[in-house]
């Protein structure tokens, strides 16, 4: 293995809290390269927690895309981690608008050049996915890896229209205790209580309104990609494995997107970054 320590530049972290429209602000870490000149902007965009669950993996990437010159984003989802709001479904409409918003944030900062790109795997493939199909001017370019343009056939609650049982209550379990956990008092002060007492308030175990869409209806349509791929302006590198349930979504991109605007990549890896 070889490990990279040195850089094209010296870069810095700083926490900040990005606003939207509504007065909510959603908890960001930005790593970015020192220098004079305006640089692109990367989107990591999850409902899991950048101050300690992720904080590993994004110690590895972020810093590395810095010190190759981009201003490369951590946000952590309206509701979760020290973003303020209140939870909602995954994917859904109030998700993505805010992604939109920041991309718009981002591209309008003194130090970047006002393009954005989008990057991540799993949930941060699909909302990526999600987000380049609403198509807002900045968003130049997206990696996707290990996600699906199809939230009814290819994903982690129905298989060829049955129950996904292997899937569908563990994820939704799974995402039950990851909303459940209290903001981190060191950033968001005081009102960490308050914060969390609401957020328990409205949660609502996302597997009651799955198991209430048994048929491919608008709430499944709604994140799909593959009702519209012509929504896509962006330019995709969508990536896959062999071993992941996903991989098809990468065949049906490079199938259905224009072939000026779209790579695939699939190897002999699982749910995992290549």
């Amino acid at each position: 293995m070889n490990i990279t320590t040195e850089f094209p530049y010296e870069t810095t972290r700083e926490d900040v809290y990005i606003p939207l429209s509504d007065g909510t602000r959603l908890y960001a870490r930005i790593w970015r390269p020192l220098t004079d000149e305006p640089v692109p902007a990367l989107l990591e965009y999850l409902p899991y927690r950048l101050s300690d669950w992720t904080a590993p993996r994004d110690w590895q990437r972020h810093p590395w895309y810095a010190g190759h010159g981009y201003a490369s984003v951590r946000v952590d989802v309206r509701g979760h981690g020290n973003s303020e709001g209140l939870p909602g479904d995954e994917y859904d409409a109030r998700e993505l608008e805010d992604g939109v918003a920041v991309i718009h944030w981002l591209a309008q900062q003194e130090w970047c050049s006002g393009r954005v790109g989008m990057f991540g795997i799993s949930w941060g493939g699909f909302n990526s996915l999600q987000i380049a199909a609403l198509a807002p001017e900045p968003l130049k370019a997206i990696v996707t890896v290990c996600s699906t343009d199809d939230r009814y056939d290819n994903d982690v609650h129905y298989m060829g229209g049955s129950v996904l049982a292997v899937d569908m209550h563990a994820w939704a379990a799974t995402m039950l205790a990851f909303v459940c956990r209290p903001p981190d008092p060191a950033q968001v002060g005081d009102d960490w209580r308050e914060m969390w007492l609401k957020r328990l308030e409205a949660v609502d175990p996302f597997i009651h309104t799955w198991l209430a869409h048994q048929s491919r209806d608008d709430y499944w349509k709604h994140g799909s990609v593959c009702e519209d791929y012509g929504a896509i302006k962006a330019k995709v590198l969508a990536v896959g494995g062999w071993h992941d349930p996903y991989r098809d979504t990468v065949l049906r991109l490079v199938e259905h997107l224009d072939p000026e605007q779209v790579r695939g990549l699939i190897g002999p890896w699982s749910h995992q970054y290549p």
